[in-house]
C-alpha cells in the first residue's frame, strides 16, 4: 500500500494527482501501461474505488479523480489530499458489461466489424459495450449499432465522441445522416 499527500491539479478538464515514478514503482516496478489500482482520497470511500492510473510516459502516472471521487471525498482542484493506493491484483481486463444480444447478432452477420472489435484494446472494447448496454430505446440501439458496425468495419465516421479511421469534418454528414434515419 502506498500513502502520500499530494495536490489535486488539472490537465485540460481532468483533475488528477500526480503519482511520481518512485511512488509508482513501489506499487509495480517497471509498469508502463494503465495501472489498475484501489484508491481512497481523504479516507473515502470504503471500500476503495477501482481506477486505472494513466502513464505519463516518464514512469510517473496520472491518478485522475472523476466527479464522484471528488464529491465523496469533499475535494476540489487545488486541495492537498491524503491518497492511499494499492495495486488491484484482482483486476481482470476485458469488458465489464456483457454484450447486448442485439449487437452480438449484428456482429455475427458482419465479420469485418467483429474482427475490428476484436483488434481494439480491451479498454476500448469495454467502452463500446458499456455505452451500447445502456441504450434504452430500440431506435437508439439501431442507430448506434449501425454506426458502430460502420466504423468497426473500417468506415470513416464519428462514434463515442471520437473520429475513426481517418474521419474528418467533411465526413460528419454520414454520422448525421445515420442519426436522422
Amino acid at each position: 500500500m502506498l500513502r502520500f499527500r499530494g495536490a489535486i491539479e488539472i490537465r485540460g478538464i481532468n483533475p488528477y494527482v500526480l503519482v511520481s515514478t518512485e511512488r509508482a514503482s513501489l506499487l509495480k516496478a517497471g509498469w508502463r501501461r494503465p495501472m489498475p489500482v484501489l484508491v481512497t482520497v481523504n479516507g473515502q470511500p470504503d471500500p476503495p474505488w477501482r481506477i486505472n492510473m494513466m502513464p505519463v510516459g516518464d514512469g510517473s502516472f496520472y491518478l485522475y479523480l472523476h466527479g464522484q471521487v471528488r464529491g465523496t471525498s469533499a475535494t476540489v482542484v487545488g486541495d492537498e489530499v491524503d491518497v492511499e493506493i494499492t495495486f488491484d491484483k484482482d483486476y481482470r481486463g476485458g469488458p465489464a458489461d456483457s454484450m447486448p444480444p442485439w449487437f452480438a447478432e449484428e456482429l455475427e452477420r458482419n465479420v469485418a466489424a467483429r474482427h475490428g472489435l476484436e483488434k481494439l484494446p480491451p479498454s476500448r472494447q469495454k467502452e463500446i459495450l458499456r455505452y451500447l448496454s445502456r441504450l434504452k430505446s430500440p431506435e437508439a440501439q439501431q442507430r448506434n449499432t449501425d454506426l458502430a458496425l460502420h466504423v468497426l468495419s473500417g468506415g470513416k465516421g464519428r462514434f463515442l465522441a471520437r473520429s475513426w479511421n481517418g474521419h474528418d469534418d467533411t465526413l460528419l454528414a454520414f454520422s448525421m445522416t445515420k442519426r436522422n434515419e
